[in-house]
């Protein structure tokens, strides 16, 4: 039986002190409710309602029952009013894992303006290099570039395209050079940023493809941001992604290297990464929907390419 149905059910019996008005009221037939009773008394093996032709009473047991449904009912009430408020008014934490780079690049940027329109929508943040599982680290959104994959249960929305360039400090590049070609860079210190594999890093000039080995380096690391900041430290050079040393290239501390050899393969993505349920609460979906809003916005002027 509907244990929660039958205590409503019960409720309104004793409230209008008559089982056809209470069928009336819930849409149910006068049948119906008094199988209703019957059904609650049978599975707690004990009468709630003393019944005549005239009257109804409630028996000590009933008495002490109806107490405790209208706690449970009250309770239960609240509890779904909650819920529906949560899924029509953003308010909470919302919970964003991030790659290293989208949270050092544009991240913050993005909070920001969502909590000028959102206050009563706080953050908790995790940032990553290297890919980590939505689901399973209980992210509401996750923020990722484009060689990270989303799981198949995942939704994923391009928000803007950017490149990797090659870059290094003008006090490194005083000391050791500045490379014309490729092939130059063989001599250089050369500041990785890698998953464990090994990597060559690939340039065209429009006739040709020219390959440098990347397996004798000054550094290796999983980070971005400790690539970016080794090179700033003028321990080498590196390949680094554009949003991350925008600021840098504008103040002068990192110097774009090989303008005429375009980086192969340099093409990445921010995504936001989100789980495929229809059932999005208020802050989730808002906060989706204002992430590519924002992003694609012709007044803003980030060093990326925006998505149509």
């Amino acid at each position: 039986m509907n244990q929660i149905q039958g205590m409503r059910v019960f409720m309104r019996v004793i409230e209008l002190n008559s089982f056809t008005l209470a069928a009336k009221q819930l849409g149910m037939s006068p049948a119906a409710v008094t199988r209703s009773i019957n059904m609650l008394e049978a599975h707690l093996n004990v009468r709630l309602i003393n019944r005549s032709t005239r009257s109804l009473s409630l028996t000590e047991a009933g008495t002490e029952y109806l107490d405790g449904c209208r706690t449970i009912i009250e309770n239960l009430d609240e509890i779904e009013s909650n819920l529906v408020k949560t899924t029509r008014s953003p308010h909470g934490t919302l919970r964003i894992g991030a790659s290293a780079t989208f949270a050092s690049a544009q991240l913050c940027s993005l909070l920001a303006a969502y909590h000028r329109t959102q206050p009563l929508v706080d953050f908790d943040i995790r940032t990553f290099d290297a890919h980590v599982d939505m689901i399973e680290g209980g992210f509401d959104i996750g923020f990722t570039d484009g060689r990270r994959l989303p799981g198949s249960s995942m939704v994923s929305r391009v928000l803007a395209n950017f490149d990797d360039v090659l870059v290094a400090s003008p006090s490194y590049l005083a000391r050791r050079g500045t490379p014309a070609t490729p092939s130059m860079l063989g001599s250089h210190n050369l500041l990785i940023v890698s998953d464990g594999s090994a990597r060559t890093w690939e340039f065209t000039d429009g006739s040709g493809i020219y390959r440098v080995q990347t397996m004798r380096n000054a550094l290796r690391t999983s980070s971005h941001s400790m690539a970016r900041t080794a090179a700033l430290n003028d321990m080498g050079i590196a390949m680094l992604p554009m949003p991350l040393i925008r600021d840098d290239l504008e103040s002068g501390a990192l110097v774009r290297l090989l303008d005429a050899y375009p980086v192969n393969d340099s093409a990445r993505s921010f995504s936001i990464v989100y789980s495929g349920r229809t059932q999005l609460t208020a802050k989730v979906r808002t906060f989706i929907d204002f992430s590519v809003g924002f992003f694609r916005s012709t007044e803003r002027s980030f060093p990326l390419r925006a998505v149509a």
